[in-house]
């Protein structure tokens, strides 16, 4: 069982590279129905109803303070591979970020189990809260469970396909992170198992609509963008040939203006002379 849920956690990976999975003749059986569809803008349900990790009652709305971009993981904490990557990974480029969870943005994790419960997204927080290192405000990165028709109503916004495997007990389902504005729309899609800190801070930054972003900040992101063939932000060549060129215009522009005035100051001395 445990090489049949790897064998299939290591295919379920490449899932998101490619727009759409459903119904092609190519995929094995266990990848029918699994997918990541990317649905830029698409509006988190604010008021689908969860459990924290404490039991108490929570929507994701809670989450939306008009101020903190946010991070949806959606994974379920009793799988044996492939969600715990995913937060592993989101964890190492975390811990690498100069920004920490519930200061400057928000992490929130769903189970996709209805079987999960409060005792067990408490575990999972604490142990990783644990290794992160960092003292994580309220609502900072909270782990949550809730019945089945809520978090599909969740899954189904942000274009998360996943299913049931009976044969193997478990789900499949693919691997990426959703990043959020502070008023609930999908900014970015991060694919894969590996979330650096640069790919992160860009993507918050995004999400941010520029209120996290310093002079610097804002310089990075007109210098990158993001690629979903590589699955992370890359230099946007074509955009700094574009300001490279404007800089050799302006460059040029104020040389022959100082030409000019050079010139234009010898003439004035010229006519002064000659009038003396």
């Amino acid at each position: 069982m445990f090489v049949a849920a790897a064998l299939t956690a290591a295919v379920v990976t490449l899932a998101p590279v490619t727009p759409a999975l459903a119904g092609d003749p190519a995929l094995p059986k266990e990848l029918e129905g699994v997918d990541i569809e990317e649905r830029p803008g698409a509006v988190l349900p604010a008021d689908a109803k969860l459990r924290d990790q404490a039991g108490h009652d929570v929507t994701l709305g809670s989450y939306l303070d008009g101020e903190h971009p946010v991070i949806l993981v959606l994974a379920y904490y009793e799988c044996p591979m492939l969600c715990s990557l995913v937060v592993n990974g989101l964890l190492q480029g975390m811990k690498d970020l100069a920004w920490t969870a519930g200061k400057e943005y928000r992490v929130v994790v769903v189970s996709i189990d209805p079987r999960d419960t409060p005792e067990a997204a408490r575990k999972k927080r604490d142990s990783y809260v644990s290794v992160y290192g960092r003292p994580v405000a309220p609502r900072g990165w909270d782990f949550l469970v809730g019945e089945e028709a809520q978090v599909r109503r969740v899954a189904d916004a942000v274009g998360f396909r996943y299913r049931w495997e009976e044969a193997t007990q478990q789900y499949a389902h693919a691997a990426g992170v959703f990043v959020f504005t502070h008023e609930g729309k999908l900014s970015r899609t991060l694919y894969g198992l590996n979330y650096s800190a640069k790919d992160l801070e860009l993507s918050l930054l995004e999400a941010s609509q520029g209120k996290l972003a310093s002079a610097w900040g804002r310089v990075l992101l007109f210098c990158f963008h993001y690629d979903p063939a590589e699955n992370k932000y890359v230099l946007a060549t074509r955009r700094l040939m574009k300001a490279g060129g404007a800089f050799t215009v302006l460059g040029l522009g104020g040389m022959l203006f100082g030409f000019w005035r050079r010139e234009r100051r010898r003439a004035s001395k010229s006519a002064d002379g000659a009038l003396a």
